[in-house]
């Protein structure tokens, strides 16, 4: 396995006393000339829905006769795969920090609208497939997808695409339900058992795929037709048969589905999937999907060699919905406990995280709870952490009054943290005229970032800090140790092999002049930079003094 030294710069002064200096500063070498690893338990993940991030081509914004009047905002608006490959292009994910982008399912949605009783609503989230094997128009083409993924790799960003096995689109008046053999329309879900959960409807009218079965089946009428008329049918069906004699899977319904997934592993190099509706699903399924996940993610590597980012596995993180990090490794159904990461997951979204930065009362209980579980009972795994969602009604700061601490607590606290779209530009998440989810899931506030210097401020705010975690895997890795509880201050260490970093945070500070004690890792006459204010200083006695106009300081080893 290849050995990565450090990345941390140790600026010695040698005016006496050197080797004590070196031997306090034993791991921390020089590597002014080593690429810096990717952890995705320390990643910045930013996550967008696809068509109301930014609109790249106006050209693709009406498909499929999508013309009927819908409730606010519950039709297409134009976002599309251009139109984040435009934002990479210019550099907002990495003037943010962000080192992986997650975005809504892109597949082919149902043509038609339902009437969900909260209005008329077509599938511009993404969650509602008609056809797993073809891009949504919409959304763009394949060729798009290529470019983005390409572009988004050549600046070090990783891509997560969003998986859906459980259940295809809702049944219109233009989207047929499909074969009884491979879906149930009911009963609907009541959530009280394990069974009552996963061998059920979501809601109503959405089929739910049967993926329990091992039964063969065969490719749906309605879905053959629309191959031949494509004249795509013969390539699609040649595909199938290669695929389950190499696996020796039956055809069962999840085994297509996870072939046509994986299939945007192997043609685009995704370097991971976030996983819709995980425990509604028979937890197997997802393990067997991880198992082709890699096949196909090394099949693609060793057939690109030349754009291979490094030697990270696939990634998979799990929506188990209202998991939480208390619970270690187990999700408990209440007659039933499931270890989802012993079937196939890295990660799984914490659903506690909000609650946690609400609640607990103070930096240090938060960040000290998170460490103590992630080094401990998840060891060797991960957590998503979130301050708000697309379908989480009840988020961290809903009124977006508290956007500075929302990120400081974010992306300071151990675990990966995922970045909604809009979070570091406080887009409103109540707009009037909208029912349930569909507040969450308004435009993008370009103009506000454009025009208003206090959204500008707040974006600087999580600018900082995102590029700060994203230079350090201390921050969303490491081990955290609190060096001081007033003023608070506490670094957190990451060591691998003969890789170390160190970072040191204060919190809460006083404007102006202040000092602070860096603890034990850093030698006397160390030059350290407050990434924040880019503001130098030396460590004199185990102590940094500064005089900055922020409450904030983040100390990393300068030429960083």
């Amino acid at each position: 396995m290849k050995k990565y030294v450090t990345l941390l710069l140790l600026m010695m002064m040698f005016i006496g006393c050197s080797d004590i200096k070196q031997n306090n500063n034993a791991g921390i070498a020089d590597a002014t000339n080593v690429k810096k690893p990717f952890l995705w338990e320390s990643a910045n993940i930013y996550f967008l829905l696809t068509d109301r991030f930014n609109n790249g081509d106006v050209s693709n914004d009406l498909k499929f006769n999508r013309t009927k009047p819908t409730s606010k905002l519950r039709g297409f608006e134009g976002g599309d795969i251009k139109g984040i490959t435009k934002k990479i292009e210019e550099g907002y994910f990495t003037d943010l920090g962000i080192n992986a982008i997650w975005f809504t399912p892109i597949v082919e949605q149902i043509h038609g609208a339902v009437d969900e009783g909260t209005g008329v609503t077509f599938g511009y989230h993404g969650y509602w497939a008609k056809d797993w094997t073809a891009l949504d128009p919409n959304f763009g083409t394949k060729e798009d997808l290529r470019n983005l993924v390409e572009l988004a790799h050549k600046k070090g960003i990783r891509i997560v695409l969003d998986a859906v096995i459980n259940h295809t689109g809702p049944v219109t008046n233009v989207d047929p339900v499909w074969p009884s053999d491979w879906v149930r329309t009911g009963p609907q879900c009541d959530y009280q058992t394990y069974e009552s959960t996963t061998a059920c409807t979501l809601v109503k009218n959405l089929p739910d795929i049967k993926t329990e079965s091992n039964s063969a089946v065969e490719i749906p009428k309605h879905l053959a037709d629309k191959w031949k008329v494509e004249g795509r049918y013969d390539q699609e069906m040649k595909e199938l048969d290669d695929f389950f004699k190499r696996t020796g899977y039956p055809r069962a319904p999840k085994y297509y589905i996870i072939k046509w997934l994986t299939d945007y592993i192997t043609e685009f190099g995704i370097d991971g999937y976030r996983a819709d509706t995980v425990k509604h699903m028979e937890e197997n399924v997802w393990g067997e999907f991880k198992n082709e996940c890699d096949y196909a993610f090394n099949y693609w590597k060793e057939n690109n060699p030349e754009k291979v980012l490094d030697a990270n596995d696939f990634y998979l993180v799990g929506e188990v919905y209202n998991y939480s990090i208390s619970g270690g490794q187990i999700y408990d159904f209440g007659d039933r406990k499931v270890n989802y990461f012993e079937n196939g997951f890295n990660s799984l979204i914490n659903f506690e995280f909000k609650w946690n930065a609400a609640q607990l009362p103070s930096y240090e209980a938060l960040f000290s709870k998170y460490d103590s579980v992630l080094q401990n009972d998840l060891k060797g795994f991960g957590v998503l952490n979130y301050i708000s969602s697309h379908d989480d009604g009840d988020p961290f700061d809903k009124e977006r009054t508290k956007t500075f601490e929302s990120a400081t607590k974010l992306l300071l606290c151990p675990g990966t943290s995922q970045v909604y779209y809009g979070d570091e530009s406080a887009r409103s998440l109540t707009i009037e005229g909208t029912s349930c989810d569909a507040a969450l899931r308004s435009n993008m506030n370009w103009k506000e970032i454009a025009d208003r210097l206090p959204t500008r401020e707040i974006l600087a705010h999580w600018q900082k800090l995102g590029k700060f975690r994203a230079n350090h895997l201390a921050v969303g890795a490491g081990i955290h140790k609190m060096i001081g509880e007033q003023p608070y201050v506490f670094q957190r260490t990451y060591s691998k092999e003969n890789f170390k970093d160190v970072v040191v945070v204060g919190l809460d500070l006083k404007i102006g002049e202040k000092q602070l004690n860096v603890g034990a890792e850093f030698a006397e006459g160390t030059v350290l930079v407050d990434a924040y204010s880019n503001t130098e200083v030396v460590v004199k006695n185990g102590m940094v003094s500064l005089n900055t106009p922020f409450s904030i300081v983040l100390l990393e080893m300068k030429n960083q």
